[in-house]
C-alpha cells in the first residue's frame, strides 16, 4: 500500500555517537540466502519423495500463516507485547539504580520475572514454608515502573526434585520436577497467583529444562505436558481470567546444509533448518494440553553450530518464519517469544551494529505476527561494561541505554492491533517497518546508506536505527 509523502518528517536516531568495540563490517549475502532457501525447499521435497512421508516422523506439516497485516493478530487489547526479563543483577526499589527505574517507567513495558533463580531465592524451601522476600522486591520493581507483570513458573524447590527439605543447591537449578511432585509444583504456582493477584500472565517452566529423553533422543514432551496440565488447572482454579501459556520450547536450528542429529525438518529457510525434535514437542503439547491462552517459545537467530558463517541479518528471518509456522499450528493462540538472542559470542560488534540487528529482529517478530517478545537483559555483575544491557551501572549514571529506548519505541509505536502499512525502500540494505503515522528504518550495512522511502530520501549512518514521522 502506497502512502502520501509527509512534509518535514520528525526523525530520531538511536545508537548514534556511541563508540563500541572492534566493529567489523558485514555485507548482506542476497544470492547466498536465495540459494539456501531453494535448497531448503528441495530438501523437504526429497524427503517426501524418498520416504513417502512429510518431515517430522509422519506428522502433518503446519501450513505457515500469511505475514501479519497488523501487529499481534489475534491478541486481545492490552496484551503485553514488547518487554524484557529480569535477570540475576536487576533493578531493585531499594538499591536502584534509581535512574534506571525512572527511565523504565517513562515508557512502561511488560516485564517477566521467574519464581526461582536469576536473582530470586527459593520461594518454598520446605513444603508449606514460603520465602517471598526477593520475589516481592522484583514484583515491586515491576509495579514501580508501571510494567505489565509476567511470571515465569521456573524453577522448582529442591525438595521437589530429590533434594533435602530446607536446602537449596543452585547447581541443580535446572533439574526437572519429579513426577511425584507435579501436584506440589502446581500448588506452588497457585500460591504465587494468590500472592500476586495483579499478575494475569503465566508461562509454565522454561525451555523444557531437564525434560530430555536421552534413550529416545528427543524431548520428554509427555512429562512436560503432564506438568503443564496440572499447573494450568491449578491457576485457572485460582482465577479463570489468568492467562496461561506454554510450552516455552527452545527452537534450535542448524546452519544451511547441516543436518541435525534428529529427523529431517519441516521448517527451513535461508537461515538454516529447525530441529524437528523441537517442533515435534510443540505439536505433542498442542495436541494434549488441557488449554492455553498463548503459545510460548524462545530461541536464537543464529544456528547451533559454533563458527557457522551465516549473515546475521539473514539469520533473523528465522524469527518470522518460525512465528508464521506457529500461527499456522493455531491462528487463535498468540505467539509469545519468551526469550530471543541474536549475537554470537565474542562478536566484537559495536553498539550501533548490535542495535541494528536487534531492531531488525523486532521487525521480523512483528511482520511474522508475533504477539510478544521478551528481551533477556544480559545484566552482569559489572553493569558499567555490559554489551546489550538495558541500563548502565551506577558509575555511568544508571540510566536506560539506547537498547531500552529502542524497545520502548516499539512498545509505543507498534502495540497490538496497530495496522501495518507497506513502505517501500529503494535500497535493500535499508529495512523499514511502518504504521500509518510512524516508521523505523535500519541501515543493515557497515557503510552509510540512502534510500527513497515514502517519496523522500532518508540517509543513515552505518548500522543506524532511525525513527521518523510519516
Amino acid at each position: 500500500m502506497e502512502v502520501q509523502q509527509r512534509a518535514k518528517p520528525e526523525r530520531a536516531s538511536l545508537f548514534g555517537n556511541r563508540h563500541g568495540r572492534h566493529g567489523r563490517p558485514h555485507r548482506r549475502l542476497f544470492l547466498v540466502a536465495l540459494v539456501a532457501a531453494l535448497a531448503g525447499v528441495l530438501t523437504s521435497l526429497t524427503v517426501l519423495a524418498v520416504t513417502g512421508r512429510l518431515p517430522g516422523g509422519g506428522a502433518p506439516a503446519a501450513a505457515p500463516a500469511a505475514p501479519a497485516s497488523r501487529v499481534a493478530p489475534g491478541a486481545p487489547a492490552g496484551w503485553p507485547a514488547w518487554g524484557f526479563t529480569h535477570t540475576q543483577n536487576s533493578v531493585d526499589p531499594r538499591s536502584g539504580p534509581a535512574q534506571a527505574l525512572a527511565d523504565i517507567g517513562s515508557q512502561p513495558v511488560p516485564q517477566a520475572v521467574p519464581i526461582m533463580g536469576w536473582g530470586v531465592d527459593n520461594p518454598e524451601p520446605r513444603k508449606g514454608g514460603y520465602n517471598w522476600g526477593t520475589l516481592d522486591r522484583r514484583m515491586q520493581a515491576v509495579r514501580q515502573t508501571r510494567g505489565v507483570p509476567v511470571v515465569t513458573l521456573c524453577c522448582s524447590p529442591d525438595w521437589m526434585k530429590g533434594g533435602a527439605p530446607g536446602t537449596t543447591d543452585w547447581s541443580k537449578l535446572e533439574k526437572p520436577v519429579d513426577r511425584a511432585h507435579f501436584d506440589d509444583f502446581a500448588a506452588l504456582a497457585a500460591e504465587v497467583a494468590r500472592r500476586y493477584p495483579d499478575v494475569r500472565y503465566y508461562a509454565v517452566w522454561n525451555e523444557f529444562k531437564g525434560f530430555w529423553n536421552q534413550a529416545a533422543n528427543r524431548w520428554d514432551y509427555e512429562g512436560y505436558t503432564d506438568l503443564y496440565n496440572k499447573v494450568y488447572a491449578a491457576l485457572k482454579k485460582v482465577d479463570s481470567d489468568i492467562r496461561v501459556g506454554g510450552p516455552y520450547m527452545v527452537l534450535n536450528s542448524s546452519a544451511p546444509g547441516v543436518q541435525s542429529s534428529g529427523p529431517p525438518s519441516e521448517l527451513a529457510g535461508p537461515w538454516g533448518s529447525m530441529d524437528q525434535r523441537d517442533l515435534d514437542a510443540l505439536k505433542y503439547w498442542y495436541a494434549h494440553k488441557k488449554g492455553a491462552d498463548f503459545l510460548a517459545v524462545d530461541g536464537a537467530s543464529l544456528p547451533q553450530q559454533p563458527g557457522a558463517r551465516v549473515d546475521e541479518f539473514t539469520a533473523l528471518r528465522k524469527f518470522s518464519d518460525a512465528t508464521r509456522w506457529l500461527r499456522g499450528l493455531d491462528g487463535g493462540l498468540p505467539v509469545w517469544w519468551a526469550e530471543w538472542y541474536v549475537e554470537p559470542a565474542a562478536s566484537g560488534w559495536t553498539d550501533e551494529h548490535r542495535g541494528a540487528v536487534q531492531a531488525v529482529a523486532m521487525m521480523e517478530f512483528i511482520e511474522g505476527g508475533a504477539s510478544s517478545a521478551f528481551y533477556w537483559n544480559p545484566q552482569g555483575a559489572d553493569a558499567n561494561d555490559c554489551a546489550g544491557c538495558l541500563w548502565y551501572g551506577s558509575a555511568h549514571g544508571g540510566g536506560g541505554t539506547p537498547t531500552l529506548q529502542n524497545l520502548q519505541s516499539f512498545g509505543r509505536w507498534f502495540p497490538p492491533g496497530t495496522p501495518l502499512v507497506r513502505a517501500r525502500s529503494s535500497n535493500p540494505a535499508v529495512r523499514v517497518l511502518a504504521q500509518p503515522h510512524r516508521m523505523v528504518a535500519v541501515n543493515t550495512s557497515a557503510q552509510a546508506a540512502s534510500a527513497r522511502i515514502d517519496g523522500a530520501t532518508l540517509t543513515l549512518a552505518p548500522y543506524e536505527v532511525k525513527w521518523a514521522a510519516r
